[in-house]
């Protein structure tokens, strides 16, 4: 079967596309696209060039208008681009048109973050969650990669026989896909078993959008070595450490990170993956403060948080990155609007931050700046939570001067 899916890292160069809708103004497809152009580069494609067209709706045939499309072809063969990315997911009768038109590999968001998940993966839980999503995802898409074949004739008693290639395939697919979630099911057995078997230590559950400081947040307060980079998608897998603050442990579990437009084959599938925000007794909400974007960013996991769990969890709201935090300052004759790259960190804190009280805090955890007190609001949270629970076992360590952490991983 024809491979559409990046499976290795290249070099190759690729354009990217997007849409200015009346959902989607300029600066958000440019937004939208500079976070498609960093996938890109995560996945080991290098963009080169950004294309966008305003349209009232994607073109049902060929995603962007034929003008446009003829313009990408010249720049494409120019240039010899190798890979087209589109920001927003292709159907497949876009798909086909476009690689009929352009004649390189065309890419969709959804397909490329697929990718990057394939590579990420590690554990066998993680590897059977992608297999799982992709195969949802190229079930719709099987007329694409069977086009050279002609069909053939069925007739009356003929209809064995007469299966066509792609009924076959998707007879085949179909069976991969039920095989791959019972075998989910069954990981997904003995993860709830693990989570039985860790007693009655309170849960914290490290959530944010992808690429925030999760895992080197998780390796200050762990003392441990999970994998982290400036990458999106850096870590894959759950991973829990038990941690001790003082005289009190407590689980602390690293997941997925969130992104906007999150192809819903990955949400399904991830969803057993997300067990362990579901299962915490409280959520440590991470921020890059420092993006222009944070606040949509923290919208777009608050949802997905609510889809993946109805019921509202306590949480604290950690604006990580205040280290790479910058501003340019008005100048006294600049009659201009104020805009967001205007603002200082200190009079942001003073808008709807002020509103969070002792449920935010600010840090760095690149430079370690304000850890100590995010571990004393930790603390008490997770004291508290402990001692409702267990009043009479609110301690459960002796207060050594430096306690070696245990670890726990999953």
């Amino acid at each position: 079967m024809k491979e559409f899916i990046i499976s290795e890292a290249q070099t190759e160069k690729a354009v990217l596309v997007g849409l200015i809708t009346p959902n989607q103004n300029e600066q958000k497809i440019k937004e939208y696209l500079d976070e498609l152009a960093f996938l890109a580069d995560t996945a080991g494609v290098e963009p080169v060039k950004m294309f966008y067209q305003r349209l009232d709706y994607a073109n049902p045939v060929t995603f962007v208008g034929t003008g446009k499309l003829q313009e990408i072809k010249e720049y494409v063969v120019e240039n010899e681009i190798g890979v087209v990315i589109f920001d927003d997911e292709l159907s497949p009768k876009q798909l086909r048109n476009i690689e009929k038109e352009l004649q390189v590999m065309i890419l969709d968001r959804t397909s490329l973050i697929l990718d990057i998940f394939a590579k990420r993966a590690q554990t066998a839980h993680a590897k059977t969650q992608v297999e799982l999503a992709q195969y949802k995802y190229m079930l719709p898409r099987l007329t694409r990669l069977w086009t050279h074949l002609e069909r053939q004739r069925g007739g009356v008693g003929m209809r064995g026989p007469g299966e066509t290639q792609l009924e076959t395939d998707k007879r085949i697919i179909l069976d991969k896909i039920s095989l791959l979630k019972k075998e989910l099911a069954s990981i997904d057995k003995t993860k709830s078993i693990q989570r039985k078997n860790r007693g009655k230590m309170v849960r914290v559950a490290l959530v944010g959008y992808t690429n925030v400081g999760k895992s080197t947040l998780m390796n200050l307060l762990s003392k441990s070595e999970v994998f982290a980079e400036n990458k999106l998608f850096a870590t894959l897998d759950t991973t829990v450490r038990k941690v001790i603050i003082d005289n009190l442990p407590f689980l602390l579990s690293d997941t997925v990170g969130f992104i906007r437009k999150l192809p819903t084959e990955l949400v399904e599938s991830f969803k057993s993956t997300l067990d362990e925000v579901r299962e915490a007794d409280l959520l440590v909400h991470i921020v890059d403060v420092s993006h222009p974007q944070f606040e949509e960013q923290i919208e777009v996991v608050n949802k997905t948080l609510a889809d993946i769990h109805k019921e509202e969890k306590p949480m604290i709201i950690v604006f990580n990155k205040i280290d790479a935090f910058s501003f340019v300052p008005k100048e006294e004759d600049d009659l201009t609007p104020r805009t967001r790259e205007n603002v200082s960190l200190d009079e942001l804190k003073n808008t709807w931050m002020n509103r969070l009280q002792d449920n935010c805090i600010f840090i760095s955890a690149k430079d370690k700046t304000n850890v100590d007190e995010l571990k004393t609001k930790l603390y008490s949270r997770v004291r508290e939570i402990h001692t409702t629970r267990f009043p009479y076992n609110d301690f459960l360590y002796q207060q050594y001067d430096d306690v070696d952490d245990g670890s726990l991983d999953e």
